[in-house]
Protein backbone atom coordinates (compact mmCIF):
# COMPACT_ATOMS: atom_id res chain seq x y z
CA UNK A 1 0.00 0.00 0.00
CA UNK A 2 1.33 3.50 -0.80
CA UNK A 3 1.30 5.78 1.81
CA UNK A 4 0.25 9.73 1.48
CA UNK A 5 3.27 12.46 1.15
CA UNK A 6 1.94 13.62 4.24
CA UNK A 7 2.57 10.20 5.46
CA UNK A 8 6.74 10.37 3.91
CA UNK A 9 7.57 13.89 4.51
CA UNK A 10 5.94 13.12 8.37
CA UNK A 11 8.30 10.02 8.71
CA UNK A 12 11.66 11.39 7.29
CA UNK A 13 11.25 14.38 9.73
CA UNK A 14 10.32 12.04 12.86
CA UNK A 15 12.73 9.58 11.98
CA UNK A 16 15.64 11.95 10.85
CA UNK A 17 15.36 15.50 11.46
CA UNK A 18 13.26 14.99 14.65
CA UNK A 19 16.50 13.94 17.07
CA UNK A 20 19.02 16.69 16.16
CA UNK A 21 15.96 19.28 17.13
CA UNK A 22 15.60 16.77 20.06
CA UNK A 23 18.98 17.19 20.91
CA UNK A 24 19.05 21.18 21.32
CA UNK A 25 15.96 21.16 23.44
CA UNK A 26 13.15 21.71 20.64
CA UNK A 27 11.36 19.68 18.61
CA UNK A 28 9.65 19.84 15.05
CA UNK A 29 5.84 19.19 13.31
CA UNK A 30 4.49 18.65 10.24
CA UNK A 31 1.64 20.32 9.85
CA UNK A 32 0.36 20.34 6.43
CA UNK A 33 1.83 19.43 2.69
CA UNK A 34 0.03 21.11 0.37
CA UNK A 35 0.34 22.60 -3.47
CA UNK A 36 4.10 22.46 -3.13
CA UNK A 37 4.22 24.43 0.56
CA UNK A 38 5.52 22.20 3.48
CA UNK A 39 3.98 23.80 6.55
CA UNK A 40 6.12 22.62 9.72
CA UNK A 41 5.73 24.08 13.55
CA UNK A 42 8.89 24.53 16.07
CA UNK A 43 8.28 23.43 19.53
CA UNK A 44 10.73 24.06 22.94
CA UNK A 45 13.89 25.33 22.52
CA UNK A 46 13.40 25.36 18.57
CA UNK A 47 10.31 27.89 18.46
CA UNK A 48 11.98 30.89 19.99
CA UNK A 49 15.92 29.91 18.64
CA UNK A 50 17.56 32.94 16.35
CA UNK A 51 19.19 29.83 14.69
CA UNK A 52 16.16 28.59 14.12
CA UNK A 53 15.11 30.04 10.40
CA UNK A 54 18.85 29.28 9.16
CA UNK A 55 17.91 25.82 10.25
CA UNK A 56 14.65 25.82 8.20
CA UNK A 57 15.94 27.76 5.45
CA UNK A 58 19.63 25.81 4.53
CA UNK A 59 19.09 22.48 6.09
CA UNK A 60 15.41 21.20 6.24
CA UNK A 61 14.09 22.74 3.51
CA UNK A 62 17.16 21.59 1.41
CA UNK A 63 16.72 18.38 2.77
CA UNK A 64 12.87 17.47 2.01
CA UNK A 65 13.34 19.50 -1.88
CA UNK A 66 16.23 16.85 -2.19
CA UNK A 67 13.96 14.04 -0.97
CA UNK A 68 10.36 15.33 -2.63
CA UNK A 69 11.61 17.30 -5.18
CA UNK A 70 8.67 16.94 -7.43
CA UNK A 71 6.31 17.47 -4.28
CA UNK A 72 7.80 20.27 -2.28
CA UNK A 73 9.11 23.77 -3.51
CA UNK A 74 8.79 25.34 -0.27
CA UNK A 75 8.96 25.73 3.74
CA UNK A 76 6.85 27.63 5.39
CA UNK A 77 6.77 27.78 9.64
CA UNK A 78 3.86 28.43 10.72
CA UNK A 79 2.82 29.49 14.41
Amino acid sequence: MSSSLQDRVARVIRDEIEPAFAVEGGSIELVDVSDGIAQVRFHGGCASCPATISALVMGLEQELRSRFPNDIQYLEAVP
